[in-house]
């Protein structure tokens, strides 16, 4: 028998959280609810949610503290984070992201639309493990092993992350919009902004290290992964500075 998806809620708006749970209950999830911080780290602690829907503003720390302090915790730091908030300026989104979350929906909002966005989520949080593994320029990623290295370095990225990344080394050297990742990396029918696609990328590019570079902009366009990555103009001035001497 298949397990159901654990789902926490941290909401201390006790009408707001039945309403949750009544309909993750009736769509194959097992809620549980936490209305403040400190019944939040309890839960966590007890037994590890499969995703987190997170309201900013809470008794205690904020959602954003707590996201940010499961995402430094090597047990959470996988964890997705679904963050419910009446703050929907696109400043506090960004903040939201930056953060940890992997998604950010505004209040009020829609059962139907919470759902597809729980369900979005938790169908990233696995990355596909077939095909063969892939290496370019020194940066290899294996499926089968979810393991990524550069120059033999182990690298560790998110679920979200390593799915982005396979995609586009699946796919080097071509310029890909944010429709065009949002609809291959995180499905079509998904309801994100284009601006989550932006952070992914800086999380990514993180992650890789010296191997970040490779991960280019291009403006007005989108983003592409390419073997020779462009050599900033600085770097660029000192190498020949050196060939020159």
């Amino acid at each position: 028998m298949k397990t159901m998806p654990a789902v926490l809620v941290v909401e201390d708006e006790s009408a707001i959280a039945e309403l949750i749970a009544v309909n993750l209950r009736h769509n194959g999830f097992r809620p549980r609810w936490a209305m403040d911080s400190e019944s939040a780290l309890r839960e966590i602690e007890s037994a590890g949610p499969d995703l987190i829907l997170l309201d900013w503003m809470l008794p205690g720390e904020s959602g954003l503290t707590l996201a940010k302090r499961w995402r430094a915790d090597p047990r959470t730091k996988d964890v997705p984070i679904i963050m419910l908030t009446a703050r929907g300026d696109e400043a506090d989104r960004v903040a939201g992201l930056d953060a940890g979350a992997d998604d950010y929906i505004a209040k009020p909002f829609s059962t139907k639309e919470l759902l597809a966005r729980v369900r979005a989520v938790l169908r990233r949080r696995t990355p596909e493990n077939t095909g063969e593994a892939l290496t370019i320029a020194g940066l290899t990623l294996d499926p089968a092993t979810h393991r990524v290295s550069f120059e033999d370095v182990a690298l560790k990225l998110g679920p979200t992350e390593f799915k982005l990344l396979h995609y586009l080394m699946g796919h080097a050297e071509r310029v890909h919009s944010r429709a065009q990742l949002l609809d291959n990396v995180w499905g079509d029918h998904v309801y994100i902004e284009e601006r989550t696609v932006d952070v992914h990328v800086k999380r990514l590019r993180e992650a890789l290290s010296h191997a970040g570079s490779m991960v280019e902009t291009v403006r007005g366009a989108g983003y592409r992964l390419t073997a020779k990555p462009a050599i900033p103009v600085s770097s660029a001035s000192q190498t020949a500075a050196r060939a020159s001497a």
